[in-house]
């Protein structure tokens, strides 16, 4: 079969990345959707299932640090388009590890570019119809304050871009003119990497696009981050670690509508724009640990608030920003994106999602999911 498209996602076995996957195989089966993913600990297979025999799609095991495969890909599958969700994103294994992060996020972006630079550059039609678009994080911007207008201790309303009231721990967001000002090696590398994709368009005309978005919640999270864990540690009683008192903020969206919105700008973003992409949902750590521990605890039948004595303060984290808060008043002006749960609907799901697939959490947790698939995968 001739596709109309052919599109390498990587990192498509991630959490984000395999929620674009699918929705990109089943919404597009005009295209060619290749998943690129070297399956470190954050990739997992089994997240594709459902998908995994669609004549549209195709698995490639395969570093994106590896240029001379990752070239030869890109000539035999005739791809015309690139979606690079691959990364290292854990800031704590950044603090730890950071060459790891600088190898993945800034060699690894760099060889994909000069992959589709050179190959691209061999077409008739050359640029036209290419398109190389880059998710990095809101982390790159630093931190914001929680600051108090005219006197108002936050939380306080402000308005959304979408005109709708929501509360907000500060009056000022990340926009997409913000200056960088990365904190954490992992921020450090992506802010890396954003440049060099800005770079290649700026230096040989190469069509990209770059999104900053905030963290993202919903099913299949690798559970060494808060809301899987918390989830898991809720549902077996065992200690919730909190840094600091809990009072850092974050902005989160949830992952299905993320992947909409990158779905949206890969068809119909303007080249070389940058968009932010966020909830409008700001919520300081421990009040959201509170809020699942009463959602678990509801939907196990406990009485609501049982788990509480679960939260222990640890000591914070190393360079810990405070506050996290995008604006996608760009996003949502010029292409009509905004987010389609609310916050209470989609932790419902979430919760819901985690506590009806506990095999998929012990798989991951117990590591079986890596040996399930090593043997299937281990000669390509």
């Amino acid at each position: 079969m001739t596709y109309k498209r052919s599109i390498i996602i990587t990192g498509g076995a991630g959490f984000i990345g395999n929620h674009v996957v699918r929705l990109f195989v089943n919404k597009y089966p005009e295209y060619k959707i290749i998943n690129l993913d070297k399956l470190t600990y954050a990739g997992n297979l089994a997240n594709l299932k459902d998908i995994e025999d669609k004549p549209n799609y195709r698995f490639v095991k395969k570093d994106i640090c590896d240029f001379e495969g990752v070239y030869k890909l890109m000539q035999d599958e005739h791809v015309d388009g690139i979606i690079h969700l691959a990364a290292e994103s854990h800031v704590d294994r950044s603090i730890k590890d950071p060459f790891t992060f600088a190898q993945t996020n800034v060699m690894g972006t760099l060889s994909l570019l000069q992959a589709a630079k050179l190959y691209w550059e061999t077409l008739p039609e050359k640029w036209e119809g290419k398109r190389f678009y880059h998710i990095s994080t809101d982390e790159v911007y630093g931190a914001l304050e929680l600051t108090h207008p005219q006197g108002i201790e936050p939380p306080f309303s402000t308005k959304a871009s979408s005109g709708e009231h929501h509360l907000a721990y500060g009056d000022k967001f990340f926009t997409e003119d913000l200056k960088y000002q990365p904190h954490s090696p992992y921020s450090a590398a992506k802010a890396s990497s954003d440049h060099f994709v800005r770079a290649f368009h700026d230096t040989y005309g190469m069509p990209t696009v770059v999104t900053n978005c905030s963290n993202n919640y919903g099913p299949y999270q690798f559970p060494e981050k808060l809301i899987p864990l918390f989830i898991n540690n809720i549902r077996h009683r065992k200690p919730l670690p909190v840094y600091g008192k809990g009072e850092n903020v974050r902005d989160w969206l949830y992952v299905v509508d993320h992947a909409r919105a990158i779905d949206l700008i890969f068809h119909e973003g303007k080249v070389a724009e940058t968009y932010n992409i966020g909830g409008f949902n700001e919520w300081k750590n421990i009040d959201l640990i509170k809020v699942l521990i009463n959602t678990v605890d509801r939907l196990l039948g406990r009485p609501e608030g049982a788990d509480m004595d679960l939260i222990t303060y640890v000591t914070d984290r190393a360079g810990h920003d405070m506050r996290y808060a995008i604006d996608s008043t760009k996003l949502q002006k010029e292409l009509g994106w905004e987010p389609s749960l609310q916050f209470e609907e989609g932790i419902e799901k979430t919760v819901r999602w985690y506590l009806d697939n506990q095999e998929w959490m012990d798989n991951v947790t117990s590591g079986d999911y890596q040996k399930y698939y090593e043997d299937m995968y281990k000669n390509r």
